[in-house]
Protein backbone atom coordinates (compact mmCIF):
# COMPACT_ATOMS: atom_id res chain seq x y z
CA UNK A 1 0.00 0.00 0.00
CA UNK A 2 1.37 3.40 -0.99
CA UNK A 3 2.40 5.62 1.92
CA UNK A 4 0.15 8.68 2.25
CA UNK A 5 1.67 11.78 3.82
CA UNK A 6 -0.06 14.84 5.19
CA UNK A 7 1.78 17.31 3.02
CA UNK A 8 -0.02 20.22 4.67
CA UNK A 9 1.74 19.32 7.93
CA UNK A 10 5.27 18.90 6.55
CA UNK A 11 7.52 21.89 5.94
CA UNK A 12 8.06 22.43 2.25
CA UNK A 13 11.86 22.30 2.22
CA UNK A 14 11.70 18.66 3.38
CA UNK A 15 9.81 17.47 0.30
CA UNK A 16 10.84 20.06 -2.28
CA UNK A 17 14.26 21.11 -3.52
CA UNK A 18 13.25 24.72 -4.13
CA UNK A 19 15.92 25.34 -6.75
CA UNK A 20 14.02 23.06 -9.12
CA UNK A 21 11.01 25.38 -8.88
CA UNK A 22 12.92 28.46 -10.06
CA UNK A 23 13.72 29.74 -6.57
CA UNK A 24 17.12 31.06 -7.60
CA UNK A 25 17.89 33.18 -4.53
CA UNK A 26 18.01 32.33 -0.83
CA UNK A 27 18.75 34.02 2.47
CA UNK A 28 19.41 32.22 5.76
CA UNK A 29 18.87 33.97 9.08
CA UNK A 30 20.06 32.88 12.52
CA UNK A 31 18.44 34.20 15.67
CA UNK A 32 18.74 34.08 19.45
CA UNK A 33 15.78 33.88 21.82
CA UNK A 34 16.30 36.05 24.90
CA UNK A 35 12.78 35.74 26.29
CA UNK A 36 10.83 32.51 26.03
CA UNK A 37 7.36 34.02 25.99
CA UNK A 38 8.25 36.68 23.44
CA UNK A 39 10.14 34.08 21.43
CA UNK A 40 7.09 31.82 21.26
CA UNK A 41 4.93 34.71 20.11
CA UNK A 42 7.51 35.45 17.41
CA UNK A 43 7.46 31.81 16.26
CA UNK A 44 3.67 31.98 16.12
CA UNK A 45 3.90 34.94 13.75
CA UNK A 46 6.53 33.25 11.58
CA UNK A 47 4.43 30.07 11.41
CA UNK A 48 1.71 31.98 9.54
CA UNK A 49 4.17 32.34 6.65
CA UNK A 50 5.79 28.90 6.82
CA UNK A 51 5.63 27.08 3.49
CA UNK A 52 4.13 23.60 3.59
CA UNK A 53 4.86 20.67 1.28
CA UNK A 54 1.50 20.91 -0.50
CA UNK A 55 1.94 20.78 -4.28
CA UNK A 56 1.67 24.00 -6.24
CA UNK A 57 -0.65 24.41 -9.19
CA UNK A 58 -0.11 26.12 -12.48
CA UNK A 59 -1.24 29.76 -12.65
CA UNK A 60 -4.98 30.03 -13.23
CA UNK A 61 -5.90 26.35 -12.99
CA UNK A 62 -7.33 26.66 -9.46
CA UNK A 63 -6.47 23.06 -8.61
CA UNK A 64 -3.80 23.91 -6.03
CA UNK A 65 -2.19 26.96 -4.46
CA UNK A 66 -0.08 28.89 -6.99
CA UNK A 67 3.67 28.84 -6.62
CA UNK A 68 4.64 31.67 -4.23
CA UNK A 69 7.19 34.37 -4.90
CA UNK A 70 9.03 33.44 -1.70
CA UNK A 71 9.06 30.53 0.74
CA UNK A 72 9.80 30.51 4.46
CA UNK A 73 10.88 27.64 6.68
CA UNK A 74 12.10 27.44 10.27
CA UNK A 75 14.15 25.09 12.44
CA UNK A 76 15.73 25.05 15.92
CA UNK A 77 18.92 23.99 17.60
CA UNK A 78 18.59 22.10 20.88
CA UNK A 79 19.56 25.30 22.71
CA UNK A 80 16.79 27.05 20.82
CA UNK A 81 14.17 24.56 21.99
CA UNK A 82 15.41 25.11 25.54
CA UNK A 83 15.16 28.89 25.10
CA UNK A 84 11.58 28.44 23.88
CA UNK A 85 10.94 26.53 27.11
CA UNK A 86 9.63 23.26 25.80
CA UNK A 87 9.22 20.79 28.71
CA UNK A 88 12.33 19.11 30.10
CA UNK A 89 10.79 15.69 29.48
CA UNK A 90 10.50 16.57 25.79
CA UNK A 91 14.07 17.83 25.67
CA UNK A 92 15.36 14.52 27.04
CA UNK A 93 13.92 12.62 24.11
CA UNK A 94 16.21 14.20 21.53
CA UNK A 95 19.29 12.23 20.36
CA UNK A 96 22.73 12.99 21.76
CA UNK A 97 24.20 14.19 18.46
CA UNK A 98 21.53 16.89 18.13
CA UNK A 99 21.85 17.90 21.78
CA UNK A 100 25.64 18.30 21.46
CA UNK A 101 25.54 20.28 18.22
CA UNK A 102 27.95 20.28 15.31
CA UNK A 103 30.93 22.08 16.83
CA UNK A 104 31.26 19.51 19.62
CA UNK A 105 31.16 16.70 17.04
CA UNK A 106 34.16 18.08 15.14
CA UNK A 107 36.34 15.03 15.75
CA UNK A 108 33.70 12.77 14.24
CA UNK A 109 33.20 15.07 11.27
CA UNK A 110 36.89 15.71 10.62
CA UNK A 111 36.52 19.45 11.12
CA UNK A 112 40.17 20.08 11.91
CA UNK A 113 42.87 22.46 10.71
CA UNK A 114 41.29 25.23 8.62
CA UNK A 115 37.87 23.62 9.20
CA UNK A 116 38.11 23.76 12.99
CA UNK A 117 35.22 25.65 14.65
CA UNK A 118 37.78 28.19 15.88
CA UNK A 119 38.04 29.35 12.25
CA UNK A 120 34.32 29.49 11.49
CA UNK A 121 32.41 32.68 10.71
CA UNK A 122 31.89 34.79 13.80
CA UNK A 123 28.14 34.14 13.91
CA UNK A 124 28.89 30.59 15.06
CA UNK A 125 30.61 31.92 18.17
CA UNK A 126 27.13 33.11 19.20
CA UNK A 127 24.37 30.94 20.66
CA UNK A 128 22.31 30.12 17.60
CA UNK A 129 18.74 29.18 18.49
CA UNK A 130 16.64 29.57 15.34
CA UNK A 131 17.25 29.13 11.61
CA UNK A 132 14.92 30.80 9.14
CA UNK A 133 15.27 30.30 5.41
CA UNK A 134 13.87 32.45 2.65
CA UNK A 135 13.91 31.11 -0.91
CA UNK A 136 12.73 33.48 -3.61
CA UNK A 137 12.10 33.58 -7.32
CA UNK A 138 13.88 36.94 -7.28
CA UNK A 139 16.09 38.86 -4.91
CA UNK A 140 13.29 41.41 -4.52
CA UNK A 141 10.94 38.68 -3.25
CA UNK A 142 13.62 37.56 -0.78
CA UNK A 143 14.13 41.11 0.47
CA UNK A 144 10.40 41.66 0.87
CA UNK A 145 10.06 38.55 3.07
CA UNK A 146 13.24 39.49 4.96
CA UNK A 147 11.80 42.94 5.73
CA UNK A 148 8.63 41.29 7.06
CA UNK A 149 10.66 39.02 9.34
CA UNK A 150 12.60 42.05 10.55
CA UNK A 151 9.27 43.63 11.51
CA UNK A 152 8.40 40.54 13.58
CA UNK A 153 11.80 40.71 15.29
CA UNK A 154 11.24 44.37 16.18
CA UNK A 155 7.75 43.54 17.45
CA UNK A 156 9.29 41.06 19.92
CA UNK A 157 10.64 44.03 21.91
CA UNK A 158 14.03 42.46 22.53
CA UNK A 159 12.77 38.92 22.93
CA UNK A 160 14.37 37.83 19.65
CA UNK A 161 17.72 38.97 18.24
CA UNK A 162 18.94 38.58 14.67
CA UNK A 163 22.56 37.46 14.91
CA UNK A 164 25.29 39.08 12.84
CA UNK A 165 28.72 37.75 11.99
CA UNK A 166 28.44 36.15 8.55
CA UNK A 167 31.54 36.57 6.41
CA UNK A 168 31.22 38.97 3.51
CA UNK A 169 33.00 39.40 0.19
CA UNK A 170 35.71 41.58 1.73
CA UNK A 171 36.38 39.22 4.63
CA UNK A 172 34.36 41.19 7.16
CA UNK A 173 32.42 39.17 9.75
CA UNK A 174 29.49 41.51 10.18
CA UNK A 175 26.64 40.57 7.85
CA UNK A 176 23.22 39.81 9.44
CA UNK A 177 22.37 36.99 7.02
CA UNK A 178 23.85 34.41 4.67
CA UNK A 179 22.86 34.90 1.06
CA UNK A 180 22.95 32.10 -1.52
CA UNK A 181 22.16 31.90 -5.21
CA UNK A 182 22.25 29.67 -8.23
CA UNK A 183 25.19 30.40 -10.52
CA UNK A 184 24.82 32.02 -13.94
CA UNK A 185 26.64 31.53 -17.23
CA UNK A 186 28.19 34.29 -19.33
CA UNK A 187 24.80 35.10 -20.88
CA UNK A 188 23.12 35.49 -17.49
CA UNK A 189 21.21 32.20 -17.66
CA UNK A 190 21.01 30.09 -14.47
CA UNK A 191 23.05 26.87 -14.49
CA UNK A 192 22.99 23.88 -12.10
CA UNK A 193 26.68 24.28 -11.24
CA UNK A 194 28.87 24.86 -8.21
CA UNK A 195 32.17 26.79 -8.09
CA UNK A 196 34.41 23.86 -9.10
CA UNK A 197 32.36 23.62 -12.29
CA UNK A 198 30.49 20.38 -11.62
CA UNK A 199 26.84 19.95 -12.56
CA UNK A 200 25.10 19.54 -9.23
CA UNK A 201 21.75 18.50 -7.80
CA UNK A 202 21.35 15.17 -9.62
CA UNK A 203 19.85 12.08 -8.02
CA UNK A 204 18.46 13.23 -4.67
CA UNK A 205 16.78 10.31 -2.81
CA UNK A 206 13.09 9.54 -3.33
CA UNK A 207 11.02 8.11 -0.48
CA UNK A 208 7.51 6.75 -0.04
CA UNK A 209 4.83 9.43 0.04
CA UNK A 210 6.60 12.07 -2.02
CA UNK A 211 4.71 13.51 -4.94
CA UNK A 212 6.72 12.08 -7.80
CA UNK A 213 6.27 9.95 -10.89
CA UNK A 214 7.67 6.42 -11.11
CA UNK A 215 10.42 7.47 -13.52
CA UNK A 216 11.91 9.73 -10.85
CA UNK A 217 12.61 6.73 -8.62
CA UNK A 218 15.16 5.29 -11.07
CA UNK A 219 18.58 5.44 -9.43
CA UNK A 220 17.20 7.54 -6.61
CA UNK A 221 15.35 5.02 -4.49
CA UNK A 222 16.55 1.62 -3.29
CA UNK A 223 17.93 -0.99 -5.65
CA UNK A 224 16.08 -4.32 -5.71
CA UNK A 225 17.40 -7.77 -6.63
CA UNK A 226 15.75 -7.69 -10.06
CA UNK A 227 17.43 -4.39 -10.93
CA UNK A 228 14.33 -2.26 -10.38
CA UNK A 229 14.11 0.67 -7.98
CA UNK A 230 11.58 1.39 -5.24
CA UNK A 231 11.19 4.48 -3.06
CA UNK A 232 13.07 4.41 0.24
CA UNK A 233 11.11 4.05 3.47
CA UNK A 234 9.64 7.33 4.70
CA UNK A 235 11.14 6.88 8.16
CA UNK A 236 14.63 7.37 6.79
CA UNK A 237 13.76 11.05 6.39
CA UNK A 238 10.69 11.79 8.50
CA UNK A 239 10.19 11.05 12.19
CA UNK A 240 7.08 9.13 13.20
CA UNK A 241 7.27 6.80 10.19
CA UNK A 242 8.71 3.32 9.66
CA UNK A 243 12.27 3.21 8.30
CA UNK A 244 14.18 0.64 6.23
CA UNK A 245 14.57 -1.58 9.31
CA UNK A 246 10.77 -1.58 9.68
CA UNK A 247 11.19 0.35 12.92
CA UNK A 248 10.24 3.73 14.33
CA UNK A 249 13.07 5.96 15.60
CA UNK A 250 14.64 4.64 18.80
CA UNK A 251 15.29 8.19 19.98
CA UNK A 252 12.64 10.84 19.42
CA UNK A 253 11.11 13.59 21.53
CA UNK A 254 7.73 13.26 23.18
CA UNK A 255 4.86 13.82 22.72
CA UNK A 256 4.32 12.04 19.43
CA UNK A 257 2.99 15.23 17.80
CA UNK A 258 6.24 17.06 18.53
CA UNK A 259 8.29 14.54 16.53
CA UNK A 260 5.82 13.34 13.89
CA UNK A 261 6.50 14.68 10.38
CA UNK A 262 9.61 16.47 11.59
CA UNK A 263 13.23 15.77 10.72
CA UNK A 264 16.78 16.86 11.48
CA UNK A 265 18.86 19.19 9.34
CA UNK A 266 22.62 19.46 9.09
CA UNK A 267 23.57 22.99 8.01
CA UNK A 268 27.14 23.49 6.77
CA UNK A 269 28.81 26.45 5.10
CA UNK A 270 31.52 24.91 2.90
CA UNK A 271 34.17 27.18 1.40
CA UNK A 272 35.63 25.98 -1.89
CA UNK A 273 39.35 26.56 -2.50
CA UNK A 274 38.89 27.21 -6.20
CA UNK A 275 42.46 28.31 -6.90
CA UNK A 276 43.91 25.22 -5.22
CA UNK A 277 41.47 22.96 -7.05
CA UNK A 278 42.35 24.44 -10.44
CA UNK A 279 46.10 24.17 -9.81
CA UNK A 280 45.80 20.62 -8.48
CA UNK A 281 43.73 19.52 -11.46
CA UNK A 282 46.18 21.13 -13.88
CA UNK A 283 49.20 19.52 -12.23
CA UNK A 284 47.69 16.05 -11.95
CA UNK A 285 46.34 16.05 -15.49
CA UNK A 286 49.90 16.47 -16.83
CA UNK A 287 50.73 12.92 -15.75
CA UNK A 288 47.30 11.37 -16.31
CA UNK A 289 46.48 9.17 -19.31
CA UNK A 290 43.44 11.10 -20.39
CA UNK A 291 42.08 14.63 -20.63
CA UNK A 292 41.86 17.07 -17.75
CA UNK A 293 38.08 16.82 -17.87
CA UNK A 294 38.30 13.04 -17.62
CA UNK A 295 40.43 13.35 -14.46
CA UNK A 296 37.97 15.89 -12.99
CA UNK A 297 35.21 13.37 -13.71
CA UNK A 298 37.13 10.64 -11.90
CA UNK A 299 37.31 12.87 -8.81
CA UNK A 300 33.54 13.38 -8.71
CA UNK A 301 32.04 10.33 -10.41
CA UNK A 302 30.33 12.61 -12.94
CA UNK A 303 31.58 14.72 -15.84
CA UNK A 304 31.52 18.43 -15.15
CA UNK A 305 29.65 19.63 -18.23
CA UNK A 306 26.44 17.60 -18.11
CA UNK A 307 26.74 15.23 -15.16
CA UNK A 308 27.34 12.08 -17.21
CA UNK A 309 28.04 9.22 -14.76
CA UNK A 310 31.62 8.01 -15.09
CA UNK A 311 30.56 4.38 -14.75
CA UNK A 312 28.84 4.70 -18.16
CA UNK A 313 31.33 7.18 -19.64
CA UNK A 314 34.64 6.03 -18.14
CA UNK A 315 37.02 7.76 -20.56
CA UNK A 316 37.13 10.41 -23.27
CA UNK A 317 35.99 8.01 -25.99
CA UNK A 318 33.17 6.68 -23.83
CA UNK A 319 32.09 10.20 -22.96
CA UNK A 320 31.82 11.18 -26.62
CA UNK A 321 29.60 8.17 -27.28
CA UNK A 322 27.50 8.88 -24.18
CA UNK A 323 27.03 12.49 -25.32
CA UNK A 324 25.76 11.34 -28.71
CA UNK A 325 23.14 9.11 -27.10
CA UNK A 326 22.24 11.81 -24.58
CA UNK A 327 21.68 14.42 -27.31
CA UNK A 328 19.32 12.04 -29.16
CA UNK A 329 17.27 11.14 -26.06
CA UNK A 330 14.03 12.81 -24.98
CA UNK A 331 13.69 14.44 -21.56
CA UNK A 332 12.68 11.18 -19.84
CA UNK A 333 15.56 9.37 -21.51
CA UNK A 334 18.05 12.03 -20.43
CA UNK A 335 16.94 11.77 -16.80
CA UNK A 336 17.22 7.98 -16.93
CA UNK A 337 20.75 8.17 -18.33
CA UNK A 338 21.79 10.50 -15.51
CA UNK A 339 20.40 8.47 -12.61
CA UNK A 340 19.58 4.87 -13.54
CA UNK A 341 22.87 3.04 -13.04
CA UNK A 342 24.72 0.84 -10.55
CA UNK A 343 28.32 -0.20 -10.01
CA UNK A 344 27.61 -3.89 -10.61
CA UNK A 345 29.66 -3.88 -13.81
CA UNK A 346 32.45 -1.92 -12.12
CA UNK A 347 33.02 -3.88 -8.94
CA UNK A 348 36.80 -3.20 -9.12
CA UNK A 349 36.38 0.57 -9.44
CA UNK A 350 38.17 0.79 -12.78
CA UNK A 351 35.49 2.98 -14.35
CA UNK A 352 34.28 5.01 -11.35
CA UNK A 353 36.98 5.10 -8.65
CA UNK A 354 36.12 4.16 -5.08
CA UNK A 355 37.42 7.62 -4.13
CA UNK A 356 34.92 9.46 -6.34
CA UNK A 357 32.46 11.70 -4.50
CA UNK A 358 29.39 10.11 -6.07
CA UNK A 359 30.44 6.56 -5.22
CA UNK A 360 31.37 7.46 -1.65
CA UNK A 361 28.04 9.10 -0.77
CA UNK A 362 25.87 6.49 -2.53
CA UNK A 363 27.62 3.18 -3.34
CA UNK A 364 24.39 1.85 -4.93
CA UNK A 365 24.64 -1.67 -3.59
CA UNK A 366 28.28 -2.16 -4.55
CA UNK A 367 29.42 -2.70 -0.94
CA UNK A 368 28.45 -6.36 -1.28
CA UNK A 369 31.60 -6.68 -3.43
CA UNK A 370 30.17 -9.43 -5.60
CA UNK A 371 28.68 -11.50 -2.77
CA UNK A 372 25.38 -12.67 -4.24
CA UNK A 373 22.24 -12.35 -2.12
CA UNK A 374 24.07 -11.30 1.03
CA UNK A 375 21.03 -9.18 1.95
CA UNK A 376 17.39 -8.98 0.92
CA UNK A 377 18.28 -5.93 -1.13
CA UNK A 378 21.73 -5.26 -2.61
CA UNK A 379 21.72 -1.79 -1.07
CA UNK A 380 20.87 -2.84 2.49
CA UNK A 381 24.10 -1.27 3.77
CA UNK A 382 23.49 1.87 1.74
CA UNK A 383 19.77 2.49 2.17
CA UNK A 384 20.22 3.40 5.84
CA UNK A 385 22.85 6.06 5.01
CA UNK A 386 20.94 8.19 2.51
CA UNK A 387 20.41 11.91 3.02
CA UNK A 388 18.27 14.55 1.33
CA UNK A 389 20.46 17.36 0.02
CA UNK A 390 19.29 20.94 0.02
CA UNK A 391 21.04 24.30 -0.37
CA UNK A 392 22.66 26.51 -2.98
CA UNK A 393 26.06 27.95 -3.87
CA UNK A 394 27.02 31.22 -2.22
CA UNK A 395 29.35 34.03 -3.24
CA UNK A 396 31.18 34.75 -6.46
CA UNK A 397 34.59 33.57 -7.66
CA UNK A 398 36.28 36.76 -8.82
CA UNK A 399 39.70 35.23 -9.43
CA UNK A 400 39.79 31.49 -10.24
CA UNK A 401 43.50 31.41 -9.38
CA UNK A 402 42.88 32.34 -5.74
CA UNK A 403 41.33 30.62 -2.72
CA UNK A 404 40.46 33.70 -0.70
CA UNK A 405 37.09 35.31 -0.99
CA UNK A 406 33.68 34.19 0.12
CA UNK A 407 32.40 31.44 -2.14
CA UNK A 408 31.28 27.88 -1.73
CA UNK A 409 28.17 25.86 -1.02
CA UNK A 410 25.52 26.12 1.66
CA UNK A 411 25.02 22.41 2.22
CA UNK A 412 21.98 21.15 4.09
CA UNK A 413 21.41 17.46 4.75
CA UNK A 414 18.00 16.25 5.92
CA UNK A 415 17.73 12.92 7.71
CA UNK A 416 15.88 11.22 10.54
CA UNK A 417 19.08 10.14 12.31
CA UNK A 418 22.09 12.48 12.12
CA UNK A 419 24.54 9.96 13.53
CA UNK A 420 23.45 6.98 11.43
CA UNK A 421 23.10 8.94 8.21
CA UNK A 422 25.07 12.18 7.81
CA UNK A 423 27.78 11.58 10.41
CA UNK A 424 28.41 8.04 9.23
CA UNK A 425 28.83 9.14 5.61
CA UNK A 426 31.08 12.05 6.63
CA UNK A 427 33.27 10.01 8.96
CA UNK A 428 33.37 6.55 7.41
CA UNK A 429 32.87 7.15 3.69
CA UNK A 430 34.31 10.62 3.05
CA UNK A 431 37.19 10.77 5.53
CA UNK A 432 37.86 7.02 5.73
CA UNK A 433 37.59 4.21 3.19
CA UNK A 434 37.69 0.84 4.90
CA UNK A 435 34.19 -0.03 3.62
CA UNK A 436 35.56 0.43 0.10
CA UNK A 437 38.70 -1.63 0.82
CA UNK A 438 40.76 1.52 0.32
CA UNK A 439 42.26 1.81 3.82
CA UNK A 440 42.22 5.41 5.02
CA UNK A 441 42.25 7.08 1.58
CA UNK A 442 39.88 10.03 1.78
CA UNK A 443 37.36 11.12 -0.80
CA UNK A 444 39.14 13.58 -3.13
CA UNK A 445 36.82 16.59 -3.09
CA UNK A 446 35.43 16.71 0.46
CA UNK A 447 38.08 14.81 2.41
CA UNK A 448 39.87 16.63 5.25
CA UNK A 449 43.25 16.25 3.58
CA UNK A 450 46.19 17.12 5.84
CA UNK A 451 48.95 19.33 4.42
CA UNK A 452 51.47 17.78 6.84
CA UNK A 453 50.54 14.22 5.87
CA UNK A 454 49.43 14.42 2.24
CA UNK A 455 46.95 11.82 1.12
CA UNK A 456 46.57 9.85 -2.07
CA UNK A 457 43.99 7.81 -3.94
CA UNK A 458 44.36 5.08 -6.52
CA UNK A 459 42.51 5.14 -9.84
CA UNK A 460 42.31 1.44 -10.62
CA UNK A 461 42.92 -0.05 -14.05
CA UNK A 462 40.59 -2.57 -15.64
CA UNK A 463 41.66 -6.10 -14.60
CA UNK A 464 43.41 -7.85 -17.44
CA UNK A 465 43.99 -4.64 -19.39
CA UNK A 466 47.74 -4.67 -18.74
CA UNK A 467 47.56 -1.00 -17.74
CA UNK A 468 48.96 0.21 -14.40
CA UNK A 469 46.79 2.03 -11.84
CA UNK A 470 47.15 5.79 -11.60
CA UNK A 471 48.16 7.32 -8.27
CA UNK A 472 46.84 10.75 -7.37
CA UNK A 473 49.09 12.05 -4.62
CA UNK A 474 49.63 15.12 -2.44
CA UNK A 475 45.93 15.93 -2.37
CA UNK A 476 45.32 19.36 -0.80
CA UNK A 477 42.26 20.34 1.21
CA UNK A 478 39.83 21.55 -1.41
CA UNK A 479 36.82 22.31 0.81
CA UNK A 480 36.83 23.95 4.26
CA UNK A 481 34.01 24.17 6.77
CA UNK A 482 33.16 27.78 7.67
CA UNK A 483 30.30 27.10 10.07
CA UNK A 484 27.20 25.11 10.82
CA UNK A 485 25.03 23.33 13.35
CA UNK A 486 22.36 20.67 13.81
CA UNK A 487 18.71 21.73 13.63
CA UNK A 488 15.30 20.17 14.21
CA UNK A 489 12.69 20.97 11.53
CA UNK A 490 9.30 20.49 13.21
CA UNK A 491 6.04 19.80 11.47
CA UNK A 492 3.64 22.71 11.17
CA UNK A 493 1.53 21.14 13.93
CA UNK A 494 4.60 21.01 16.17
CA UNK A 495 5.43 24.63 15.34
CA UNK A 496 2.00 25.64 16.57
CA UNK A 497 2.44 23.61 19.75
CA UNK A 498 5.81 25.26 20.43
CA UNK A 499 4.45 28.72 19.65
CA UNK A 500 1.48 28.17 21.93
CA UNK A 501 3.58 26.83 24.79
CA UNK A 502 1.37 23.73 24.87
CA UNK A 503 3.87 20.95 24.24
CA UNK A 504 2.77 18.26 26.71
CA UNK A 505 4.95 15.13 26.99
CA UNK A 506 2.68 13.41 29.51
Amino acid sequence: MTQQLDLSDIQGNVIKAYGRYNFQKARYLFLRIDDGEKGRKFIGAITTKVTSALPWGKPGDGSAPPIPQATTNVAFTFNGLQALEIPTASQRGFPEDFIMGMAKRKDILGDDGPSDPANWDKVWKEKVHVWISINGQSIDAVKKRYDWIQEQIEASNGGVVLLTGHRGEKGEDSLPYQDASVLYDATGMPVPKEHFGYTDGIGDPVFEGQTNVAARVLGRGKLMRDGTWLPLATGEFLLGHVDEAMEYPKTAPSPWLLAHNGTFMVYRKLHENVGTFNRFLDEQSQIFDGSKEMLAAKFAGRWRDNGAPVVHAPDDVGKAEWDRRYAAADDAGKKKMLTDFTYNEDIHGAKCPFSAHLRRINPRGSLEFGVSNAYDTPGALVNRRRILRRGLPYGEVKDPARDDGNHGIIFMALNADIQRQFEFVQQQWINYANDFKEGNDKEVLLGNHDANNPGKVVLAAEPGSGKPPHFVSNIPRLVETRGGDYFFIPSITALKLIAGGIVDPT
